[in-house]
């Protein structure tokens, strides 16, 4: 049981989140392209992603594991993201931070889920049982070459008024 559910209805109730921060992070940078703040959109994106990662510490472990260290990474992030954004309203280098923070939590969220395919697809899992085989490390590269782009193309377009 994790807060009062099951923990099949919690892994749901996560995975959801989780997908709602992705489908939602994807809305935000694609405006970013347009120099539009999309401050709803904003607003979902960063409250989900951080709801992913608070809700992922709460899945019983007994060590340290590799999705806590990113999960801690991308709440830092997310604490730079949210303070350039919405305390330093994207003024100077605030547009800056909020721009590579918006990007680079997407990207964790990507990460993960590229992950959890490799663990939860069968056809994945057996081309990658043990993510150290290169089709994992294909995916991850494209995911990360993928990222660097709109990372790239949203620090140059996105100024808004």
């Amino acid at each position: 049981m994790v807060l009062g559910m099951s923990l099949s209805a919690f892994t749901t109730l996560h995975v959801v989140i989780s997908l709602v921060g992705i489908v939602s992070g994807f809305i935000v940078v694609a405006g970013l392209f347009g120099a539009k703040k999309l401050p709803m959109w904003t607003l979902v994106f960063l409250a989900t992603t951080a709801l992913t990662d608070l809700t992922g510490f709460l899945f019983p472990f007994d060590k340290l594991l590799p999705s806590h260290i990113v999960g801690i990474l991308s709440l830092v992030v997310l604490a730079f993201t949210t303070l350039a954004r919405y305390v330093l309203r994207l003024s100077g280098k605030a547009r800056g931070i909020y721009v590579i923070g918006a990007v680079l939590s997407l990207y964790f969220n990507v990460f993960v889920l590229v992950v959890q395919g490799f663990h939860k697809v069968p056809s994945l899992h057996a081309m990658a049982p043990t993510d150290s085989e290169p089709p994992f490390a294909v995916a991850q590269l494209a995911v990360v070459g993928a990222f660097a782009v709109l990372g790239f193309f949203s620090f140059r377009r996105f100024h808004p008024q």
